[in-house]
């Protein structure tokens, strides 16, 4: 495609607010993720070690 200028960019001939929302959530869940696994991943370790386990 063809942009005339920036606005028709983010516009994207009527479907920008689709396209840069999906690309706005995929970003915000790319971020979240490793968060999350992390701490779930440290308070699997805490109760692993808090029963004795060796890790």
């Amino acid at each position: 495609m063809h942009w005339n200028s920036l606005s028709e960019f983010f516009h994207m001939g009527g479907y920008g607010l689709y396209v840069w929302g999906s690309f706005g959530i995929c970003t915000v869940a790319m971020i979240i993720e490793p968060i999350v696994l992390n701490a779930r991943n440290q308070k699997i370790r805490r109760q692993v070690k808090r029963q004795g386990g060796q890790w």
